[in-house]
């Protein structure tokens, strides 16, 4: 009977009498599930009892370091804010002001910009083969310009609202120091390319020693030049050559050395001696191409076909080349005949006369003094000739001389007092290019043994 009770008493029934729902059966619930219960809800008392802590952070201020140059412009990368410059190569004969015009920019403007400041006058000087850059706003009026001034100077106008100013961007050059070396086996401008010396570069050679040796007719194949030169660059990239430090230059066995060297009068090549390379006499007064005839007192002439003493030599070269004074002195005669066809004569200091004959133009005249290197006339064809060239001749009291073998007076040497300092400065670079043809020529006999 009790045991029955037990039974009947861990059921509940659960009877709404008024819907007469059927009864659920209740959850029956152990003893650990009845302990977990009671642990969760003394949890849940305790937290709410517990007091509110401080309320939570939910961000902090990190302070991070820039770098100083942004690693990405989004300003840059927009296309619609890059400044769109229209370049302009003045032509010859092109103004300033003929260059607005075509510009449709008004002469109010220019004179305006031009009367800015002193860096804006300088675009009054504007020359041929030179760049000029304009920019435009977005109603299509004037921006900027920008000129090189110089090669380092770039100047820079603008234009904000009416307001103009003017603005010197500085382009830095650096100058990398190069050595070469070469043998001459064709012509110089090919030994040198071979050398990696641009042909400017081989012209600044040649003028260095241009006073002991004629460049037209006395080159000979296995001559040898080194030398000490600089090259400029600017942004990283190539802009030019510069002054050649120091050269040598071995001509039919003689060998001729020059440093540059500023004295406190500017810069000069002197030799080991100290005596400047500048002499009173150039050997050839033209830049060096080649020799159609040389010096001979007994030649058939080739248009009036006998035996005539030619006096002189003759460089053939392109009409139009500029010929210059072989040194200073006064034109006492400038003219023209059917035999010299337009032609020069040069008094110079000790009793020497120089010829110029068959010009194509004549560039000074009578009574004028000249000083070497001045363009006195260019190579033609004028007189009784053949072809274009030009004829030197070197008068030394009356008598011809020949102009490639003729003694040439020394040039004086530096003051005592200076020439001290200069072979301090010029020996290290003297035995620098020493060193560089012996190097040259010990890789020339190991090239040799490995062919072998």
């Amino acid at each position: 009977m009790l045991n029955s009770l037990k039974k009947k008493s861990s059921q509940a029934v659960f009877v709404n009498r008024n819907n007469q729902i059927p009864a659920i059966p209740a959850i029956k619930l152990n003893k650990l599930t009845l302990v977990l219960l009671a642990c969760f809800a003394s949890l849940l008392l305790l937290a709410f009892a517990i007091p509110p802590s401080k309320p939570i952070q939910t961000h902090k201020n990190i302070q991070l370091q820039m770098p100083v140059q942004p690693l990405l412009s989004l300003v840059a990368s927009n296309p619609e804010d890059e400044t769109i410059w229209q370049n302009l190569v003045i032509k010859k004969g092109q103004t300033l002001s003929s260059i607005f015009d075509d510009l449709d920019l008004s002469q109010t403007l220019l004179y305006n910009i031009i009367h800015i400041n002193k860096d804006a006058k300088q675009l009054t000087k504007i020359y041929p083969g030179a760049t000029i850059a304009f920019a435009r706003d977005k109603k299509g009026g004037f921006s900027k310009l920008k000129y090189r001034v110089s090669e380092t100077q770039e100047l820079v106008v603008k234009q904000i609202d009416s307001s103009l100013s003017t603005e010197m961007i500085v382009h830095a050059t650096e100058s990398q120091v190069q050595t070469a070396n070469g043998t001459i086996t064709g012509s110089l401008f090919n030994a040198g390319k071979k050398s990696g010396l641009t042909d400017a570069m081989v012209m600044k050679l040649a003028s260095i020693f241009a006073w002991d040796i004629d460049f037209v007719l006395d080159i000979r194949q296995g001559d040898t030049f080194s030398l000490i030169y600089e090259k400029i660059y600017q942004n990283g990239e190539f802009l030019r050559d510069g002054r050649v430090i120091a050269a040598s230059f071995t001509n039919r066995g003689d060998t001729y050395k020059a440093v540059s060297y500023d004295d406190g009068n500017g810069w000069s090549y002197y030799n080991p001696d100290g005596r400047n390379m500048k002499k009173a006499f150039l050997r050839a007064p033209l830049n060096f191409s080649y020799i159609s005839s040389n010096f001979n007192p007994k030649r058939f002439h080739p248009v009036q076909k006998r035996v005539k003493a030619h006096r002189g030599i003759d460089y053939a070269a392109p009409r139009g080349t500029p010929v210059f004074a072989a040194g200073n002195g006064k034109v006492i005669k400038a003219g023209y005949n059917k035999y010299n066809g337009n032609y020069v004569f040069i008094k110079h200091p000790s009793g020497i006369v120089t010829k110029y004959l068959h010009l194509h133009k004549r560039k000074v005249k009578r009574g004028k003094s000249v000083k070497q290197g001045q363009t006195i006339g260019t190579v033609g064809s004028t007189g009784m000739v053949t072809g274009a060239h030009l004829h030197y001749e070197f008068v030394l009291n009356g008598v011809h001389r020949n102009p490639r073998t003729v003694k040439l007076p020394k040039a004086s040497p530096l003051a005592k007092s200076k020439l001290q300092p200069y072979k301090l400065y010029a020996t290290p670079l003297f035995s620098q290019l020493d060193s560089i043809s012996v190097n040259k020529v010990a890789l020339q006999k190991t090239t040799h043994n490995k062919e072998s």
